[in-house]
């Protein structure tokens, strides 16, 4: 029974990464998947081999991470993937999203798998957060103290909630600990997760630019949808590696090389890059408590796409109005990451809340009724040459 179980799973991860049947005319957009689970690869295997040296205990947590800058073999190159290496999955994801708002990939029949591929976004957010935190510098100390108090917006349940997450009524070795193991097990779930997101993708198949169901023109995954993976692999190492060799502290915040000093407060905190349009999001709103709302309605607002969404037409190629908003939200996301590396001041506030109103006014209001608009155009036009027919 044990080798039949194999066999049969043996089998199944076979077909699912090589032999499955893929339509024909993929282009390079569709590479953003298997660059996501070559990311999550990497930081897995260097985070593991980056805990046999990190000490997690707030005396000794930062001068950890320097013996591994300084004395381990290799611990800086070690240490600049795993940093970079987290900037380099968000990249990936990021660009995997908006193809799939381009593309419209989200729809039925694929609207599960869009939505696992929200929760895997959601997890990566927490992740990251948390192994922000470890390294035990000035900007990882408070931020880790700004964005754990806004826990204390949720009535009732959220001063209890903080002390949890905490281990006390400050944060200290206990929470370091906490963070630290929450980090260490969580890109194991998001593995696990992932696993099933892709088993659902290849349950339904991929969809592809044209947006229409393919029944005749397909070809097998591999060899020709491998050797695309393997050289986009090629292309993102060379970009990875400009920031690894040449540029490895650009992405970060050079305050987190000072000790974490709980008496002296930096004079901007603010969090890594790839945080920066959701706390914008997050300051836009004056009240604690619907700030974050805001902030987390802006990420679970993704994963109900597929059932706002009103569209006949899979490929926004084919739809003029929806193409043209699609860069606006581009823009928009661009720039309420912008405002959010920015001061908590004017002009930066007053531009951050027009962008987070067109954020959230684009994906309820904006998109479905271009989603309308255009299947009533689509109609018309079958209508008429039906006429003239």
């Amino acid at each position: 029974m044990r080798l039949v179980k194999a066999s049969f799973l043996s089998r199944s991860l076979y077909y699912a990464a090589i032999n499955h049947s893929t339509p024909s005319n993929l282009s390079y957009a569709w590479n953003f998947g298997s660059l996501a689970f070559l990311c999550l690869a990497i930081q897995i295997v260097s985070g593991i081999f980056l805990a046999m040296h990190y000490t997690p205990h707030m005396d000794m947590a930062f001068l950890s991470v320097e013996h591994i800058m300084r004395d381990v073999q290799g611990g800086w190159l070690l240490r600049y993937l795993h940093a970079n290496g987290a900037s380099m999955f968000f990249v990936i994801v990021f660009l995997h999203i908006f193809r799939g708002l381009y593309y419209t990939s989200y729809v039925w029949p694929r609207q599960f798998v869009w939505v696992f591929g929200v929760l895997l976004l959601l997890l990566m957010i927490i992740t990251a957060f948390l192994g922000y935190v470890l390294p035990w510098g000035q900007m990882s100390f408070w931020g880790a103290t700004v964005i754990t108090n806004l826990v204390t917006a949720v009535p009732i349940v959220g001063d209890e909630i903080v002390l949890w997450l905490w281990g006390g009524y400050s944060i200290s070795n206990a929470t370091l600990n906490r963070f630290f193991s929450l980090h260490y097990l969580l890109p194991f779930v998001i593995l696990g997760v992932s696993v099933i997101h892709v088993i659902l993708l290849q349950y339904h198949g991929s969809n592809n630019p044209y947006g229409i169901p393919f029944t005749v023109d397909i070809i097998p995954f591999s060899p020709y949808y491998l050797i695309k993976d393997v050289w986009g692999f090629v292309l993102f190492f060379l970009f990875y590696s400009f920031f690894l060799f040449y540029a490895p502290n650009m992405l970060n915040h050079p305050d987190n090389y000072i000790k974490a000093n709980p008496l002296v407060t930096p004079d901007h905190i603010v969090p890594e890059w790839y945080f920066l349009p959701f706390y914008a999001i997050l300051r836009a709103v004056p009240s604690k408590l619907f700030g974050v709302l805001a902030m987390i309605s802006a990420i679970l607002l993704l994963a109900f796409l597929p059932f706002i969404s009103q569209t006949d037409i899979r490929s926004i190629r084919f739809r003029p109005f929806s193409k043209i908003f699609f860069y606006f939200i581009v823009a928009d996301a661009a720039l309420l990451g912008w405002v959010g590396g920015k001061v908590a001041a004017y002009p930066y506030v007053q531009i951050g809340q027009l962008a987070s109103v067109f954020y959230f006014f684009y994906f309820l209001i904006l998109s479905p009724l271009c989603d309308i608009i255009e299947n009533w155009l689509q109609q018309s036009y079958k209508d008429l040459d039906l006429y003239f027919k």
